[in-house]
């Protein structure tokens, strides 16, 4: 049985990584892709680090625990972060959640393909569910002719990568926390996509950024790299599998909700059905029958 406490937790959560994505879409208004998610990855990072430091955890990682971090900080950072940000410059940023939330269905595909998972019934009405989601944003963004179906791409290979980035974090043979791990992929990622933006994107002027901006960056520092993610890890042993479901499903409503508020985009109804099939595809894949009585695992990060 769910706690008082963790469901105002799970409500946070909740609502933290939904809104997250319009504020995303804010500061890509005056803030390149790259520079974006560099700045915003390094400052959370940093001072998550200092956080759980603080905790006592140990944090620094030896010998073949450096390749562990790397290796599963290709996907899960480099893969899902930096895809997902040319995504939401692309597309409406409820959008972009939708179609990042396509990533248990790539979870249960890839398992299947390459780690010898069983596909099941309730498996196929999943990808049924999210190839006409994907069909009827693809019809929207070609109907449109400032449409951007290249954005479909950019998310869909997302949340592929978080799927792979998933599968290989549940068989990683972990002797630091998995928070740390986090932590040491998010600085090293950051690293590298500071590289890129220095590489590939000019120069950002801060000076010129409004305040919003300003706020939307802070919202990426605190919220999405910070608190939630100690929300999430704080919770994610303890939560019943079903539950844990159940609040992947609602981001992407809370993304596309928030989104007329923050950013202006008015959802179209290509967007509301296709959020229905995706949460339907999601539920099927994720709340089995006895769901509820299974006893919980631990989850990884589902931040943006």
């Amino acid at each position: 049985m769910i706690s008082r406490r963790q469901l105002w937790a799970l409500l946070a959560l909740t609502l933290m990584w939904g809104v997250n994505w319009p504020m995303m879409k804010l500061s890509l208004q005056q803030l390149s892709p790259l520079y974006f998610r560099a700045s915003t990855m390094l400052l959370g990072a940093a001072w998550l680090f200092v956080y759980v430091a603080a905790k006592g955890e140990r944090m620094r990682p030896a010998g073949r625990e450096w390749w562990v971090i790397v290796w599963l900080g290709l996907p899960n950072v480099l893969g899902w972060h930096t895809l997902s940000i040319f995504g939401v410059q692309e597309l409406a940023s409820g959008r972009a959640a939708i179609l990042g939330f396509t990533m248990p269905i790539f979870t249960v595909l890839i398992g299947a393909a390459f780690f010898g998972e069983r596909i099941t019934p309730r498996v196929r009405l999943a990808v049924l569910c999210v190839s006409i989601a994907i069909a009827l944003l693809l019809w929207n963004e070609l109907q449109r002719l400032s449409g951007r179906p290249v954005g479909v791409a950019w998310m869909l290979g997302a949340a592929a990568s978080w799927a792979l980035g998933t599968l290989m974090f549940r068989r990683a043979h972990l002797t630091l926390s998995p928070l740390v791990v986090t932590v040491w992929m998010l600085l090293l990622g950051s690293a590298v996509v500071w590289v890129l933006a220095l590489s590939l994107e000019p120069l950002p002027r801060p000076a010129t950024f409004s305040t919003m901006t300003w706020v939307s960056l802070a919202y990426g520092v605190l919220i999405n790299y910070g608190f939630a993610q100690l929300i999430w890890f704080g919770m994610a042993r303890d939560l019943p599998p079903a539950t844990s479901a159940m609040s992947v499903m609602a981001i992407p409503l809370v993304g596309t909700l928030s989104a007329t508020f923050i950013t202006g985009e008015v959802p179209h109804w290509q967007d509301w059905l296709a959020m229905g099939f995706v949460m339907l595809a999601i539920a099927s894949v994720l709340l089995p029958p006895g769901a509820l009585r299974r006893r919980p695992v631990a989850a990884q990060s589902t931040d943006a």
